[in-house]
């Protein structure tokens, strides 16, 4: 495409309507203009100062990123790029072939299996295109690995001919795996293990050399299942020596020079509100009554940057794993225990180190004063949300007075944010409590009260108000900095959604921004009293952009707020231990990290925040499969959350577990609705719908494949 002239750009199609082919023609120049960033629909529409609505620059948006042949892409064509490479990351298909998703090409590379080189499914590779192909899709060869996505295995050692190998569950390595008697680590012949692969094979070599670094349970136990589900997702057990080490020498004892360079708030009533099986209480909540109504709230945070200091071993393996996980029966942490749950946990009656966010009211809820910086506090006392939620229903003594008042500031915080455009889907989760063996003996699901939402606004309050600080100081010279971005959800998505409402009874109105808005929050208010509606969360949910990280803010669609950051929970997040060292760094001057570099660090830890949902994911399905394998032969009530060719889904209300009625089960032919809202049977006429109640029996659970087979049943118990 060339170079082009900005002024040019932005006097052209004054007060005009582009066509859709012109359209992606100047947001394509438009893009030029700002390589690397993120350009919302309305810095567009202002920047061309054209007449087309948002959403269908956005649609425009969503069709270049597509390759949709509209215009000359802006690099040169397929066959001129036979003479160099290009980078990307492996996406294997089922097959055993690949697609390459490159940064630097606008579209994925399709690699036969046979021209991989032994490439693996996430390693970064370097690609050399087909000179000529007769698909239209690009297509080439892997020339060169140049990193392995792959870290960990797991499997079972064998030794034989005098060699110990791994055979790997789940994975098919192109090489066997091996691992020499002083890397054994204890393991012995046929045992279970988790291993470290070491070395790849290069040139002539035919070996994958490991270490192993775990030795697990029996086959079937539910500790070997989230082990396995942890490790697939990329995620460690334990820690390395090195940064064991350094935790291990670590102290919480305060110097007096260390004590003037931190706001003493050891005296101001302080208390945390976690849930009842917390160790890492990694936020607190301070109160103050001041003069003319006013009031100050400290939202203090653990100051976990004090002791994870750049480029050492603790902070390497921090952002390697970039999140805690948070599995049924564990959490696979970020951090070792020591920090996690004694130096950095804010205990109540002990003095701890804390980076603060100050804010003082006036007496019409107005913040009048902000104060960031490092501080000490002692926190008074430590509540339950159940403990907490009782005084907030009846208030007695000076804690329920306490929190009282702050509770009436976070409603006005919660208030406010939905007057700009917040929007309130909330999804249900389940938990499990678990017997001394291991095994889940109930299943309940998570309620969300006052006390839970008061801590929540609280910490939407600190999270804007960092991000906006650094956005404010950002406006002579730029300061790089993570971003929490959500972008605007996707029309085509909208668009299905609104047809799928509309058939259960609910217009979805998608006339202007704010009206998909407010139809969002009619829906999830609507859903609370229609089981009908309630199965359109899922969808509705889907058809928003995923948050991530990133240096280029975009603003938070989903909680209406133009700059946001994480900032409040360093324990489990790396995301909020760069936000701590940015902001302590711009405090009192300024100090800018290179823009590129923290870009590469908001990608990985967004892919790492990716993985940790899919092990939480996988962890309750694995749970629920045993928990229900305990109710074969038992009734239960239930939603019809789904329906498919071969059947129909049942989320049951009490456990939240999720079943499949075959429909052979139900002894005739049935005729699936073409938006799968409904289904039919050919010889009753008998029509189920999604959301519809039903009663199921359970009749089979297999807990490898996780998957639950159901009938439905009358009030008596008799099959329909």
């Amino acid at each position: 495409m060339g170079r082009f002239n900005k002024q040019k750009i932005m006097s052209k199609n004054k007060s005009s309507k582009l066509s859709s082919k012109d359209l992606r023609v100047e947001i394509i120049k438009v893009q030029n203009l700002f390589p690397g960033k993120v350009l919302s629909a309305g810095f567009i529409k202002k920047h061309l100062n054209i007449d087309n609505n948002k959403e269908s620059i956005r649609y425009a948006q969503e069709k270049i990123a597509e390759g949709t042949p509209m215009v000359e892409p802006t690099v040169e064509k397929h066959e001129t790029h036979s003479s160099h490479f290009i980078k990307g990351k492996v996406d294997m298909t089922k097959r055993g072939d690949a697609f390459i998703i490159c940064e630097d090409y606008p579209e994925d590379i399709f690699v036969q299996g046979r021209r991989l080189r032994g490439a693996m499914d996430n390693d970064i590779v370097e690609v050399r295109l087909s000179s000529s192909t007769r698909s239209k899709r690009p297509e080439g060869e892997v020339i060169n690995v140049l990193e392995r996505g792959l870290k960990k295995i797991l499997g079972t050692l064998y030794f034989r001919n005098g060699v110990y190998n791994i055979k790997c569950d789940y994975i098919d390595l192109p090489f066997p795996v091996v691992v020499n008697p002083d890397q054994l680590n204890g393991a012995k012949h046929k045992e279970r293990v988790i291993a470290e692969i070491i070395e790849w094979p290069e040139k002539h070599q035919k070996i994958i050399s490991a270490r192993i670094t775990g030795v697990l349970g029996e086959t079937g136990s539910i500790d070997l299942a989230m082990t396995t589900i942890l490790v697939d997702n990329g995620f460690d057990i334990s820690f390395p020596e090195e940064a064991v080490i350094e935790t291990e020498k670590m102290s919480d004892k305060i110097s007096a020079a260390e004590l003037k360079e931190r706001r003493d708030m050891r005296d101001v009533l302080t208390f945390t509100i976690d849930p009842e099986d917390a160790k890492d209480f990694d936020d607190a909540i301070s109160y103050e009554k001041l003069e003319n109504d006013q009031i100050r709230i400290g939202i203090h945070i653990a100051d976990v940057a004090h002791y994870v200091q750049p480029n050492t071993a603790l902070d390497k393996e921090a952002y390697l794993r970039s999140t805690s996980v948070y599995l049924t029966d564990r959490v696979c942490p970020m951090l070792p225990e020591k920090i996690s749950n004694e130096l950095c946990s804010l205990r109540p009656n002990e003095d701890k180190r804390t980076f603060s966010a100050v804010f003082t009211f006036d007496s019409t809820f107005k913040i009048i004063e902000r104060w960031f910086g490092r501080s000490l506090i002692h926190s008074d006392r430590r509540f339950t949300y159940e403990e907490a939620q009782v005084l907030l229903d009846n208030p007695e003594g000076s804690w329920g007075e306490v929190l009282q008042e702050v509770d009436k500031i976070a409603l006005q915080l919660r208030k406010k944010r939905f007057q700009h455009g917040a929007i309130a889907f909330e999804t249900e989760e389940v938990r499990y409590k678990f017997n001394a063996e291991g095994m889940p003996v109930s299943a309940f699901v998570k309620s969300r009260q006052e006390a839970n939402m008061l801590i929540e606004d609280l910490m939407l309050l600190a999270n804007r108000e960092v991000a906006s600080y650094i956005a404010r100081k950002s406006r002579t010279l730029e300061i790089p900095f993570v971003y929490r971005i959500h972008d605007q959800p996707s029309v085509e998505k909208l668009a299905d959604l609104a047809l799928f409402a509309k058939d259960l009874g609910f217009e979805f109105n998608m006339t202007s921004p704010k009206a998909i808005i407010s139809s969002y929050n009619h829906l999830a208010e609507q859903s609370q009293k229609n089981e009908h509606l309630k199965m359109l969360q899922p969808l509705a949910i889907r058809t928003m952009a995923k948050a991530v990280y990133s240096t280029v803010n975009i603003g938070h669609y989903g909680l209406g707020f133009q700059f946001y950051c994480h900032f409040t929970s360093p324990i489990r997040r790396y995301s909020d231990v760069l936000t701590h060292r940015i902001l302590f760094d711009n405090l009192k001057g300024s100090n800018r990290v290179p823009k590129e570099e923290l870009e590469q660090r908001c990608k990985h830890i967004s892919t790492m925040e990716r993985k940790a949902v899919v092990a939480e994911r996988e962890s309750t399905k694995y749970t629920s499969a045993v928990y229900m394998n305990e109710k074969v032969g038992q009734i239960f009530e239930g939603h019809i959350s789904g329906i498919i060719e071969r059947g129909i889904f049942v989320l049951l209300d009490d456990s939240l577990a999720e079943g499949l009625i075959e429909y052979d089960s139900l002894y005739e032919k049935f005729d699936v609705a073409p938006h799968r809202l409904t289904v039919t049977g050919r010889r009753t006429n008998i029509t189920y719908r999604m959301g519809d109640p039903v009663l199921v029996k359970i009749m089979k659970v297999d807990i490898e494949t996780r998957e639950i087979d159901m009938v439905l049943v009358d009030k008596e118990g008799k099959l329909m």
